[in-house]
């Protein structure tokens, strides 16, 4: 078993984490969770202690995994403390606030031997999967271009918040989930231009980006903004034979939210109406419409690939520089409105 703790008791641990790693009740135990004030807000996790003490974590010798999912600007802080204390990390994202602070985590995790990895769990979206699962079909031909939309329409979020601050901006908040995706796929890009924007003006909430990665003659894009009426689709995938279109995001997100929780068989699972476009000339000329059934979304590969890094000493699968060119990317593209 992977023995487990949580620094922090809010929405990322209770919604996004735990019924992640309870799934997978065979390889992985929670034994503690910390937070400074242990309030009512989420049900409790039965045969897990709860605690206002960090030292019930740090003294500990059978936790061999903290997972950080404190406030952004204590990322860095909170992972540093771990690592110092002997325990392997899960830190949740915008990973920290600066390239040089991430380089400085993973140099002492190399020190110590011990690992610490970024909660990428956007790898495992259904329309993510689905997407790849068509690019590698073929039959689009060669890749000119991919469009990746995450928006919402919240405009009282950046309206209600009168000054700028870099863990509130939109740019680290979520253009953290779609670069990994970029990078994980495409790999590091030859050069990429950035967009980052205050719509409401100068000194506002960052509430607008839209970033593009170039890879010789493809070019993929990240779109995003809070005053989405109706949002764009999720990717559209522009090939020389064809083009495939996913309107509607990966479901596990929707389904948490309703307190819908993994131990249903339909979990995050798409339905008809939910599956992508595929549009192409095959190898004769003959056209094709048809819908793609979406792949399965699964959070918890996350930690089943976690278990399998410190209990097997299988390779981690976010890669430490993937870590650190995503850090690079958000530090270089906030410089239009934060110069620092």
């Amino acid at each position: 078993m992977l023995t487990i703790a949580y620094i922090g008791n809010g929405k990322s641990t209770n919604r996004y984490h735990l019924p992640f790693a309870t799934k997978l009740s065979d390889k992985i135990h929670v034994k503690t969770i910390y937070s400074r004030v242990i309030r009512d807000t989420w049900a409790k996790l039965p045969g897990t202690t709860y605690t206002t003490d960090i030292n019930d974590i740090y003294d500990d010798p059978a936790i061999q995994l903290v997972v950080v999912t404190t406030p952004n600007h204590l990322h860095f802080e909170t992972a540093k403390d771990a690592l110092l204390h002997g325990k392997n990390v899960l830190l949740e994202k915008p990973f920290t606030e600066t390239y040089a602070q991430a380089q400085e985590l993973f140099d002492l995790a190399a020190e110590k031997g011990l690992l610490i990895q970024c909660y990428q769990n956007r790898r495992y979206d259904s329309d993510f999967l689905t997407v790849q699962k068509v690019i590698e079909s073929g039959v689009l031909g060669d890749l000119l271009e991919v469009e990746m939309h995450y928006d919402y329409y919240r405009p009282e979020i950046p309206e209600n918040t009168q000054e700028f601050s870099l863990n509130s901006s939109y740019l680290y908040g979520h253009a953290c989930h779609t670069i990994d995706q970029v990078l994980s796929y495409f790999g590091e890009p030859e050069t990429y231009h950035s967009e980052v924007r205050q719509l409401l003006g100068p000194n506002r909430m960052n509430d607008y980006f839209d970033l593009d990665f170039f890879y010789g003659p493809l070019k993929v894009s990240i779109k995003s903004s809070y005053f989405r009426i109706k949002e764009r689709p999720s990717f559209v995938v522009y090939g020389k034979k064809g083009m495939f279109v996913k309107q509607t995001k990966d479901r596990q997100e929707e389904h948490l939210k309703m307190f819908y929780m993994p131990d249903h068989a339909d979990f995050g699972i798409d339905l008809p109406e939910h599956y992508g476009c595929l549009t192409y000339y095959d190898d004769e000329g003959i056209y094709h419409e048809e819908k793609v059934v979406s792949e399965v979304g699964d959070y918890s590969r996350v930690y089943a690939g976690l278990y399998e890094a410190i209990i097997n000493g299988k390779p981690k699968t976010v890669k430490d520089e993937e870590t650190l060119v995503q850090m690079k990317i958000l530090e270089d593209s906030i410089q239009a409105i934060y110069p620092r």
